[in-house]
């Protein structure tokens, strides 16, 4: 994991999500309305539907679109969601995990299978390329937010149980095993930290370099993927 940097990915990524908020509040909203369906819709009482909500926030969503989502599972809504993970490969030979939330999960296998297809992927059976990857805590501190300095930031990271530290320009990044990731994200917020991201995510174990003459191909079938409605997140193994 030493050396690979998300931050680069959130922030090259921002601008485009920025045009795509309506999108994106309603694939948080989908996750809002499973967590408090499948949990307690009281989020002092569910670590996952608190970790959607810290999802929601950091994408400034308004606080009634939360809500309503919330409220929804409450209100005994028929309506379910699906979760499954695609896997395959994307141009130059990239490993890419693809995860959906999905009422229709035929329409769903179709519209990634194109996305992936039609730009030089291919599909892989289940377990194909997970392997590759390992489930993280991801916790981003803005270096501007705090006064602490890389020994200080490392102690206080160390205490809270993180797995390491990663210093940026702009930002510390904290790494956690996914099973201590609430633990320590509250820990460093108790200590006064402002987390500008916090989630779980996919670091792949080791990174492909994407060809020059595959970039193109390569950026558009991410773009595709991540426009879709029904995908809640792309990881790929490319080298950054």
């Amino acid at each position: 994991m030493s050396g690979h940097s998300k931050w680069h990915n959130i922030q090259g990524r921002k601008n485009a999500q920025d045009a795509k908020r309506g999108k994106i509040f309603q694939k948080i909203s989908r996750e809002l309305f499973m967590a408090a369906k499948g949990g307690d819709p009281d989020p002092a009482n569910n670590a996952n539907l608190r970790m959607v909500m810290d999802k929601a926030r950091a994408a400034n969503m308004p606080k009634d679109n939360i809500k309503r989502a919330i409220d929804k599972a409450v209100g005994g809504s028929a309506d379910n969601y699906e979760e499954i993970t695609y896997e395959g490969y994307a141009p130059g030979g990239v490993a890419v995990l693809i995860e959906t939330l999905t009422d229709n999960k035929n329409r769903t296998a179709s519209t990634v299978r194109v996305a992936v297809t039609r730009n030089g992927g291919s599909m892989g059976a289940a377990g194909s390329v997970a392997y590759m990857f390992d489930r993280k805590g991801y916790i981003a501190i803005d270096r501007t937010t705090t006064d602490a300095d890389e020994d200080q930031m490392l102690e206080d990271v160390m205490e809270a149980g993180g797995d390491d530290l990663q210093t940026a320009d702009e930002v510390f990044e904290i790494y956690t095993d996914a099973k201590d990731f609430t633990s320590v994200r509250d820990a460093l917020e108790a200590k006064g930290y402002e987390l500008a991201n916090a989630e779980l995510t996919m670091i792949p174990q080791n990174t492909t370099p994407v060809p020059e003459d595959k970039k193109e191909q390569f950026q558009h079938m991410i773009e595709q993927l991540e426009d879709d409605d029904d995908v809640s997140n792309v990881y790929t193994a490319a080298e950054e």
